[in-house]
């Protein structure tokens, strides 16, 4: 990485903001800064100077324009090209910031992406998608509070509305979570340890006192998160990250039984989890997975 502009602590102290306040995985912060080390030494290049954070702050279109077909002719695919641009974004963010200076993005448009076809959102995608909508937040509390609610769904299947709903009585958290749903039936769904632990570190950041009559999510101001915030959210990192326009709030529960079903759940186990009234409900997800394992057939198998 280069070492001889000013700007590349900068995108050190971004690295580390990542971890610390936006508690973004390891992979997402290596991905991220190798980023924005990329644009510091292409700007060096370009400009035949060093880049300072001034530099960072002036940028503008062309540069933008510029350092993308660069990248372009690395080989750069156009989902790929978005995600850097996704990742520019906060950082240019992040060095405005620091500066005490308002963010003046260049606006620019990322590539046109194909739709996807219709599937479970894989586990790298979900928390893909939970990562950017994370990094888009305002607020270090923000940040951790979309990135628990976005777990919940596909960690433990939760609707929205259900995820919502919770209120601080369900603090502190075990092993389990207490979750009301529809016709408020009340189901017990396991709590993994990383939605916990996300869960937990939204409550410590959270500038707002939650009682257990009060929502576990708030917004903005202090009241109940609203589920039309989240459904813009993941339609802003949908968009960004180039996957499917299925790919939806809702789509993260079904990717939590899909995934389960593939790895053996039985019916009757799913049914209790998803808080479905009849099995009929859930049996619908029999038929994603093969249809799911059928694509894999047809495009992996030398005879099909």
């Amino acid at each position: 990485m280069p070492d001889d502009h000013p700007a590349t602590a900068l995108a050190e102290d971004w690295a580390a903001h990542l971890g610390r306040d936006r508690r973004r995985s390891p992979h997402t912060i290596r991905a991220y800064t190798a980023s924005a080390h990329r644009l510091i030494a292409f700007l060096g290049k370009h400009r035949g100077e060093a880049v300072t954070g001034a530099t960072l702050r002036q940028l503008d279109v062309a540069d933008l324009r510029a350092f993308l077909a660069d990248r372009r002719q690395d080989g750069l695919t156009n989902r790929s090209t978005a995600r850097e641009l996704s990742a520019l974004r906060g950082f240019l963010a992040f060095a405005a910031q620091r500066s005490g200076e308002q963010a003046d993005i260049p606006r620019i448009k990322g590539p046109k992406l194909k739709p996807g076809v219709p599937r479970p959102v894989s586990p790298d995608e979900a928390v893909a998608l939970a990562e950017d909508v994370a990094a888009q937040a305002d607020e270090p509390w923000i940040a951790a509070r979309d990135w628990a609610v976005l777990l919940l769904l596909y960690g433990a299947g939760l609707r929205v509305g259900e995820a919502l709903g919770l209120t601080g009585a369900v603090l502190p958290l075990g092993e389990t979570l207490s979750v009301t749903g529809k016709r408020d039936k009340t189901r017990v769904v396991p709590l993994l340890d990383k939605v916990r632990e996300a869960i937990e570190d939204y409550v410590k950041l959270c500038p707002y006192a939650i009682e257990p009559s009060d929502p576990l999510f708030r917004g903005a101001r202090g009241g109940p998160l609203g589920s039309d915030i989240v459904r813009r959210a993941v339609r802003g990192a949908r968009a960004r990250l180039g996957l499917s326009g299925r790919t939806t709030p809702h789509a993260l529960r079904h990717s939590f039984a899909t995934h389960l079903l593939a790895r053996g759940a039985d019916l009757r186990s799913l049914q209790e989890l998803l808080g479905h009234a009849s099995l009929s409900s859930t049996q619908i997800y029999t038929s994603v997975d093969a249809a799911h394992l059928l694509d894999v057939y047809r495009n992996a198998h030398p005879r099909a």
